[in-house]
């Protein structure tokens, strides 16, 4: 029985936590403890992990490794421009196996993520999701996650090292409400096809299709492996298919993949992909002092859904005011990628920082996001980014960037 089985079934505990135990020590990690059907609701494993659950495939399959945030991540597979062009044009695979997972159950679970998130959660059914955020009452992003529905319990899945922070924020408003949380981080394969192929060679390895709509989710099987396909968000700017499995067939996923044409996609040619499609990633383009409407909202939030933590702010902004600063895109001139954080100028005066940047392969030149205030962030608006000692000319972009 797959731990898949249970997470979808409701099957029997101790058989799932014994195939998790023998999968993940097969290649190399250490599956979390603990069961989620009593008190007390604290249960958080180890922050992000240094390596992904399955860094020796990659290793494996030639990556080249770099270390940002404490992580190990795979560059490249010795071509990023081709992995690039793969998403672009066929199907590639990325491996977002740093994510953290929430397991939430109780009959209460939906009310309650429906009070805290800023997205409408209670109207799910089951097989759907979508995104949403976790605000301060100031309406400034705690984290940014995703929400899956399934049949007896929901999944949120988190930024990488942050399944237990935002466990700990979400136990606080916990009272007598019948949901109990359980940290599933390094519990599940989380792969994940890109480009106009993607749902194409889903069905053809699964037989069957992948839902259309964004985040919603079905079961199938790949082998023996049973599977969750989820249908992504758009993040490359591709159609995008998640296929989420116990751990332990991970390496049968990733293998299926491959031998039916996927292309493996690193790190290098991610971020232009992601940087691209305007996407912001939570601790590179969004912390806890970014206010939710200043970056692209329409995915994050519901108007109609009623009360949640920071709408009134969120509300307020929409009706009767304006932010400061916009998330926006630059386009630079050169071939120099600026440090994250760099100072972008309107003349002398600064008017912004950068928060990500990539070598674009569609634009064949640097990119980036960055914070820019309200007066500056029309698209064509010149500006200049600091990078050392120089100035490097750059050009304000609408989101998603146009290639």
């Amino acid at each position: 029985m797959s731990v898949l089985s249970a997470l979808a079934e409701g099957a029997d505990r101790l058989t799932a936590r014994v195939a998790l135990e023998v999968g993940a020590r097969l290649i190399g990690v250490q599956a979390g403890r603990g069961d989620n059907s009593s008190r007390p609701r604290r249960h958080y494993n180890d922050a992000m992990p240094d390596r992904f659950p399955l860094h020796d495939l990659h290793a494996a399959a030639g990556a080249t490794f770099i270390t940002p945030c404490g992580i190990e991540l795979p560059e490249s597979y010795g071509d990023p421009a081709a992995e690039y062009d793969a998403v672009r044009h066929a199907v590639g695979l990325i491996d977002h196996g740093n994510l953290g997972v929430l397991e939430v159950t109780g009959r209460d679970r939906a009310a309650f993520l429906h009070a805290m998130l800023s997205n409408d959660v209670k109207s799910l059914a089951p097989g759907q999701g979508c995104q949403a955020a976790f605000l301060d009452v100031h309406g400034k992003v705690e984290v940014l996650l995703l929400v899956w529905v399934l049949d007896d319990r929901i999944l949120v899945v988190t930024p990488g090292g942050m399944a237990a922070k935002t466990n700990e924020a979400l136990d606080r408003y916990l009272f007598s409400e019948k949901a109990y949380f359980r940290d599933a981080t390094g519990e599940l394969s989380m792969l994940m096809l890109a480009g106009p192929q993607a749902l194409s060679l889903a069905e053809r390895l699964t037989g069957t299709r992948p839902p259309d709509a964004a985040w919603a989710n079905v079961t199938a099987r790949l082998g023996d492996a049973e599977v969750r396909l989820v249908s992504g968000g758009r993040e490359t700017g591709e159609a995008e298919v998640w296929v989420v499995s116990a751990l332990a067939d991970g390496p049968h996923v990733w293998g299926a993949a491959l031998a039916a044409g996927a292309r493996l996609v690193g790190s290098r040619a991610h971020e232009s992909l992601r940087i691209e499609a305007g996407t912001p990633y939570y601790a590179h383009d969004v912390d806890d002092t970014v206010l939710l409407p200043e970056i692209p909202i329409e995915p994050w939030v519901s108007y109609t859904k009623g009360c949640y933590i920071g709408q009134e702010v969120v509300v307020r902004i929409r009706d009767r005011g304006h932010v400061n600063r916009h998330l926006r895109g630059l386009v630079l001139d050169g071939e120099t990628l600026p440090a994250h954080g760099a100072a972008v100028f309107a003349g002398d005066t600064e008017v912004g920082r950068v928060t990500s940047t990539a070598w674009s392969f569609g634009l064949e030149r640097p990119i980036a996001l960055a914070y820019v205030k309200r007066q500056h962030a029309e698209p064509g608006e010149v500006v200049s980014v600091r990078a050392g000692d120089c100035a490097i000319s750059a050009k304000v972009s609408a989101l998603p960037f146009h290639r």
